[in-house]
C-alpha cells in the first residue's frame, strides 16, 4: 500500500510539474510573442517615421531642382532677351549713323558743287584779268623801252646782275659773320684748353740727338780701326749693320746708317774698343755682343720708365720695348720717346678740362707716334704702322684711332685723334723744341708765297712770322669783299694740301681801295 502511494504520488507529482511546466512554457510564450510584437510595432513604426522623412527629403529636392531649373531657364532668356535688345540698340545706332554720313556726304558734295561752280567763275575772271595784265604789261614795256633806250632782255640782264651781285654780296657777308662767330667761341675754347695745358706742363727746351761721330785719341787710331788689308772695319760694318766712313777729319770717325738703333750700338761698340786698344774681328764681335745686350735692356728700361712717369699701366712689353726704340729716333732733332711723354701730358690735360678720361688720353699720347719705331724696318707710313702694331698687342680702339688718325681726319668722329692732334702740334711747335735747317726753312717761306701769287687777283704775298703767317695783298678793281674772303679759304686749303709744317699757318687777304684825285 505503501509502495503504490508512493509511485502515485510521484505520478501526480510528475503530471502536476508537467502541468505546471506546459503553463509556464505557454505564459513564456505569450510573454515573448507579445515583446515581439511590440518590438515589430516599434520597428514598423520607425520604418514608416523614416519613410516620411525620406519621402519629405526628396520631395524637398525635387521643388528645390525644379526651382533652380526654372531660375536657370528665366535667367537664360533674359540674358537672351538683354542680348536682343543691345542688337538691336546697335543696329539703330548704326543705322543713325549711317544716316548721318549720308546727309553729311550730301552736304559735303553739295558744298563740292558750289565750289567748282566758283572756281570756274574765279577762273574766267583770272583769264580776263590775265589777258588784261598781259595787255598792261606789254604797254609799259614798250613804254619804258621808249624812255630807258633799253630792250627788255638788257633790262632783264642788268636786274639780274644787280640782284645776283647783292644775293652774293648778302651770302659772303652772312657767311662771314657766322663763321667770324663760330671762329671766335671754337678759338677762345680751344685757346683756354691749350693754354692750360702749355702752363700745366714745363719740358726741358733741350732736345737730344744721336750723335754719329766718334772722337779718337789720335789719327793713327785710324789705322787701327781699318786693320791689316781692311778686315778690321769689314768685320765691323758686317757685325753691326753700320757704315764706318774715315775720311781726312782730323781725330773722328763718322758713322753711317738708317737705324738710330744699330747706329747706337756701333758707336759704343767702337768707343769701348778704341778705349780698350784690341782691335781684331774676335774681339769686335764680342764687345758688339756686349753692347747689344745692354742697349736691348736699357731700351726696355726707358719704355718701362715713360710708363711709369705717366701712370699708364697695362702696356704690353713688346710695346714698351718699342717705346724704349723711341729714344734714338728724332724729328727735326727733337727725341721721338720725349715728344710722346710730352704729347702725353698734354693730350692728359686737355682731356681732363674736357671731362674726358685722363688715363686712356695719356696712353693715346704715349703711343701715337710708336710705328716711328719700326718704320726703318717695314713698307708703310708710321701711323699705319703704329696701328698695326697696336692692334695686335690688344691696344683700346680710343689708342687705336689716336695712332692711326692723329695726322688725318677721322670720318668715326671721335675726337681722340683730335686731341692728339693738338698736343702734337703744342708739341712740335714750340720754341725749341724742334730744328730745321736754313734751306728747309728757306725753301717753305718761297713754297708759301709761291702757292699765294699763283692765284688770280694777287697782287703781292708775303710770308711772315718764321713762316706761321702769310700776308696777300689783291687788287681791289679784281677782286671785292666777298672774293676777298673765299679767296683766304681756298689758299689755306691749297696750302695744307701740297705743304708739310708743323702747327698752323694764318691765311691773311688784304684789300684796299685807294681812291685818288688831282687838286689843280
Amino acid at each position: 500500500m505503501n509502495q503504490w502511494q508512493l509511485f502515485g504520488g510521484i505520478a501526480l507529482g510528475a503530471v502536476v510539474s508537467f502541468v505546471l511546466g506546459y503553463l509556464l512554457r505557454l505564459r513564456i510564450g505569450a510573454m515573448g510573442l507579445r515583446s515581439a510584437e511590440q518590438r515589430g510595432k516599434t520597428l514598423l513604426e520607425q520604418a514608416k517615421h523614416e519613410a516620411d522623412a525620406l519621402k519629405r527629403d526628396v520631395l524637398l529636392e525635387g521643388r528645390e531642382e525644379a526651382l533652380r531649373l526654372k531660375q536657370h531657364g528665366e535667367r537664360e532668356l533674359a540674358e537672351a532677351r538683354n542680348a536682343q535688345l543691345a542688337a538691336e540698340r546697335a543696329f539703330q545706332e548704326k543705322e543713325v549713323a549711317f544716316n548721318r554720313r549720308v546727309e553729311l556726304i550730301e552736304k559735303k558734295d553739295r558744298e563740292l558743287r558750289r565750289a567748282e561752280t566758283e572756281l570756274n567763275e574765279r577762273q574766267q575772271s583770272v583769264k580776263v584779268r590775265a589777258a588784261e595784265l598781259d595787255r598792261l604789261l606789254a604797254e609799259q614795256t614798250a613804254r619804258l623801252e621808249r624812255i630807258a633806250n633799253l630792250s627788255a632782255e638788257d633790262a632783264r640782264a642788268q636786274l639780274v646782275a644787280s640782284i645776283e651781285n647783292e644775293a652774293r654780296a648778302e651770302a659772303s657777308k652772312l657767311v662771314t659773320e657766322v663763321r667770324d662767330a663760330a671762329q671766335r667761341n671754337a678759338e677762345r675754347e680751344a685757346r683756354k684748353i691749350i693754354a692750360l695745358a702749355i702752363q700745366r706742363y714745363a719740358a726741358d727746351h733741350v732736345s737730344e740727338s744721336s750723335v754719329s761721330v766718334v772722337h779718337l785719341p789720335s789719327d793713327e787710331m785710324k789705322g787701327r780701326i781699318i786693320g791689316r788689308e781692311g778686315r778690321n772695319i769689314r768685320s765691323f760694318e758686317i757685325i753691326t749693320g753700320v757704315d764706318v766712313i774715315i775720311d781726312d777729319t782730323p781725330e773722328a770717325v763718322i758713322l753711317s746708317g738708317f737705324d738710330p738703333v744699330r747706329r747706337e750700338i756701333a758707336r759704343l761698340a767702337l768707343e769701348r774698343l778704341v778705349a780698350d786698344g784690341r782691335i781684331h774681328p774676335a774681339r769686335i764681335e764680342e764687345v758688339v755682343a756686349k753692347v747689344k745686350v745692354e742697349i736691348e735692356n736699357k731700351i726696355q728700361e726707358l719704355g718701362e720708365n715713360a710708363c711709369l712717369e705717366l701712370d699708364v699701366h697695362g702696356i704690353h712689353t713688346e710695346l714698351q720695348r718699342l717705346l724704349g726704340r723711341l729714344h734714338y729716333r728724332t724729328s727735326y732733332g727733337q727725341n721721338i720717346l720725349r715728344h710722346s711723354i710730352e704729347v702725353a701730358h698734354l693730350t692728359g690735360m686737355m682731356a681732363a678740362e674736357l671731362g674726358m678720361d685722363q688715363k686712356l688720353a695719356k696712353r693715346a699720347g704715349l703711343m701715337h707716334d710708336i710705328g716711328k719705331a719700326i718704320d726703318h724696318d717695314q713698307e708703310g707710313t708710321h701711323p699705319v704702322l703704329g696701328m698695326e702694331v697696336a692692334t695686335r698687342f690688344g691696344e683700346p680702339q680710343g689708342v687705336l684711332e689716336a695712332i692711326g688718325y692723329h695726322h688725318d681726319d677721322y670720318a668715326g668722329g671721335s675726337l681722340w685723334p683730335v686731341l692728339v692732334a693738338a698736343a702734337d702740334a703744342i708739341s712740335g711747335a714750340r720754341p725749341g723744341a724742334r730744328r730745321e735747317s736754313l734751306e728747309i726753312y728757306i725753301k717753305r717761306l718761297e713754297a708759301l708765297e709761291k702757292i699765294a701769287n699763283a692765284f688770280p687777283g694777287v697782287e703781292k704775298s708775303y710770308a711772315i712770322q718764321a713762316g706761321r703767317e702769310v700776308r696777300i695783298m689783291v687788287e681791289h678793281h679784281r677782286v671785292d669783299d666777298a672774293r676777298a674772303q673765299n679767296l683766304a679759304g681756298e689758299i689755306a686749303r691749297r696750302i695744307e694740301k701740297e705743304l708739310q709744317y708743323p702747327g698752323q699757318i694764318r691765311v691773311t687777304v688784304i684789300r684796299e681801295t685807294r681812291a685818288v684825285d688831282y687838286a689843280k
